[in-house]
């Protein structure tokens, strides 16, 4: 017998691990709207050339909650979330400096701009200005949640003026 794992409680439940796959331009703007106001460092952030991945564990907003949260008048949550990109063939980053440990990111997007019929360019839109564009032969993202959601220390909700 073996322990009991996140991924087998809650099944369905509202505690239940978020697991989500892109694969397409049109499966973009989702994960982008569930990864809004997550935060990280550069001790989060690994990319490996030799095996065309990118990943980077958020601590994000459970923005899928927060309508049933203010409805039943509970704090918002977050969770630890692996955000998993693969075939990239380069990578560039602006106003990110991954060896800072230190230095709190809150990635605001996630964007595809098409180059072919399958690859194109992903862009991580940092506040601040920074970004980190990478360069793939195709869609192949994950998002999957790998802690149980814990009450915000925020107990407000991000507001970017609009």
């Amino acid at each position: 017998m073996s322990d009991a794992r996140f991924e087998d409680g809650a099944a369905g439940g509202r505690d239940a691990p978020l697991r989500l796959m892109a694969q397409e331009g049109g499966d973009v703007p989702a994960l982008s709207a569930l990864i809004q106001d997550a935060v990280f460092t550069g001790a989060d952030v690994t990319f490996v050339p030799a095996r065309r991945r990118f990943a980077m564990l958020l601590t994000r907003l459970r923005w899928e909650d927060t309508a049933q949260a203010q409805a039943e008048g509970r704090p918002f949550e977050r969770v630890k979330s692996l955000l998993v990109v693969e075939s990239i063939t380069a990578l560039r980053r602006a106003g990110f400096d991954p060896k800072d440990a230190s230095a709190v990111q809150s990635l605001l997007a996630i964007s595809f701009a098409a180059r072919d019929v399958l690859g194109g360019t992903l862009t991580l839109t940092l506040s601040g200005g920074g970004a980190i564009a990478m360069e793939v032969e195709a869609i192949d993202i994950t998002l999957r949640d790998v802690t149980r959601p814990h009450r915000a220390i925020a107990q407000k909700l991000p507001d970017h003026g609009a």
